[in-house]
């Protein structure tokens, strides 16, 4: 009966760290999805648009599949505390990824759409590419963070949010005064604008997957939060 006991206590964790894992992978996809939607519009190669668009199939169903295992955990071994937030956050997590790999797609089409124009300069080049880096490196941190458990590495990924925030602002502020400046520019600035918001937007699930590290090991829930409140709730 013990060995029994222990084989069940084994394949229990086994499971949850096959589920942390999936998350992992699930991430380096969609991170995948995002430089490539990048590069395609940096080298304005179709082709690369089309493979940003048809990986998102396969985040899809990543989704579906993980989604199902963390079900089966739930019905199966009837998690509680720690085991329990774990497997909720993963959840969310998972549909803050596939919500990445969207952006990713939406960042393709509207790359492809700047590419048939055939224009020689795209408004504002350099700083789409600095902020997508930067939300990039807080996609990998919150990965890193939630492979961890990190809660310190989490809210630096948190404090990181608002200079995207201040970025997207710019870019829009500059694009603006493109389009006064130029309106042959307006339907090329109008993408650009698009391509931007997802770029905060991915910055925005990079912060949430950040979040739920601290859900999981702390135990709190400071979605909508300050960041005076984020801090002195980790310090307490």
């Amino acid at each position: 009966m013990f060995g029994t006991t222990q084989h069940a206590s084994r394949q229990y964790d086994q499971d949850l760290e096959d589920i942390r894992s999936s998350v992992l992978r699930m991430g380096g996809l969609v991170e995948k999805q995002v430089r490539d939607a990048m590069l395609g519009i940096d080298t304005r190669e179709d082709h690369i648009f089309e493979g940003v668009i048809r990986a998102d199939q396969e985040v899809n169903a990543m989704e579906i599949t993980m989604d199902a295992a963390c079900v089966e955990v739930i019905a199966r071994r009837q998690p509680a505390a720690n085991d329990l937030r774990m497997i909720l956050a993963v959840s969310k997590a998972i549909t803050d990824l596939e919500r990445i790999g969207d952006e990713a797609s939406k960042i393709a089409r509207c790359g492809r759409d700047i590419s048939a124009r055939s224009i020689s300069v795209i408004p504002v080049l350099a700083d789409l590419r600095l902020i997508s880096e930067r939300a990039l490196l807080m996609l990998q941190a919150a990965l890193d963070a939630f492979a961890r458990l990190d809660v310190q590495a989490a809210a630096q990924v948190i404090s990181q949010d608002d200079e995207i925030d201040a970025r997207f602002r710019a870019i829009q502020r500059q694009l603006i005064t493109h389009m006064m400046e130029d309106t042959r520019l307006i339907g090329t600035a109008i993408d650009v604008t698009f391509i931007a918001k997802s770029i905060e937007r991915i910055g925005d699930h990079a912060k949430n997957i950040a979040e739920y590290v601290i859900y999981v090991v702390k135990g709190l829930d400071i979605r909508h939060s300050t960041r005076e409140t984020v801090e002195q709730s980790l310090n307490s």
